[in-house]
């Protein structure tokens, strides 16, 4: 394997738009038309997650997109112009390809939830982003797909986060056809997880973020990563991992709060983690 190359860019300059709102960090994909995930971009999104890891402050996470298209995927422009590179473009690859799976991983660890607002097309390395979030909420008229098979190159990096979030045969129609499917499909297929009409989409992405943020957050970051961690095990090592990890969350501050606040029929008082 080629050793990851550190390819510098010009700053992202506007190429994602980061807005708070109280506990909410909301940000906006912005390389118009397409959102492909150039290198900048993927920098300036890990940049920000990494940030946002280490903010108390920050409750929920949503990563919008400007435009028609919620994200092409790689730049695939980008991408070609470094087959003239003395390797063929080998470690431009490696770079690329790594960068956008890193940007995964820190959603799946990030202690905050992630919620994907999805409005237009998520394709490629764009539905990948759409999967690995822990909720995603579409318009009626988004669409998605996994269309690398169509242009000799199997979506295998999205594959990764698509056979986890979709069901497993759903998930290899997508990738073996690369045919686009429509909202209601991708809800049945088990990729998003509500459908709303465009107008209100935002509302309701906001509601949801308002009422997960309104909860423990020691509860939240626990919570998070027994999810994924323990969706790699077995049904028996699952469960004795999941009962040292809930005997933990028991003796926390959090716990004893809002325990102690539903038997006194009061609203419970969160200390930050």
């Amino acid at each position: 394997m080629a050793d990851v190359v550190a390819f510098k860019k010009e700053e992202p300059n506007g190429l994602l738009l980061r807005e708070v709102n109280g506990p909410v960090l909301r940000l906006t994909l912005n390389n118009t038309p397409a959102n492909a995930l150039s290198i900048a971009l993927m920098q300036a999104l890990a940049a920000e997650l990494d940030a946002a890891a280490g903010a108390k402050e920050i409750k929920v996470v949503v990563i919008a997109a400007t435009g028609k298209v919620f994200s092409a995927g790689h730049d695939l422009k980008e991408m070609t112009l470094h087959r003239a590179d003395e390797d063929g473009g080998r470690a431009f690859f490696e770079t690329a390809i790594r960068l956008a799976a890193d940007i995964m991983l820190k959603i799946a660890r990030l202690p905050q939830a992630v919620i994907a607002e999805i409005d237009g097309l998520a394709t490629a390395a764009g539905c990948q982003l759409v999967a690995s979030c822990d909720l995603a909420i579409c318009t009626d008229s988004s669409t998605f797909c996994t269309p690398g098979v169509n242009i000799g190159l199997f979506c295998s990096t999205p594959m990764v986060a698509l056979s986890r979030a979709a069901h497993r045969k759903q998930a290899m129609e997508m990738l073996l056809t690369g045919e686009t499917i429509d909202a209601s499909t991708a809800k049945d297929f088990g990729l998003v997880n509500r459908i709303v009409p465009q107008q209100y989409l935002r509302q309701v992405v906001d509601k949801y973020a308002a009422v997960i943020a309104s909860k423990s957050p020691q509860a939240l970051k626990i919570g998070k990563e027994a999810f994924y961690r323990q969706a790699e095990m077995p049904l028996a090592d699952a469960y004795d991992y999941a009962v040292g990890v809930m005997v933990e969350n028991m003796l926390g501050n959090d716990a004893q709060e809002g325990i102690g606040a539903f038997l006194g029929k009061r609203m419970p008082e969160w200390k930050e983690d």
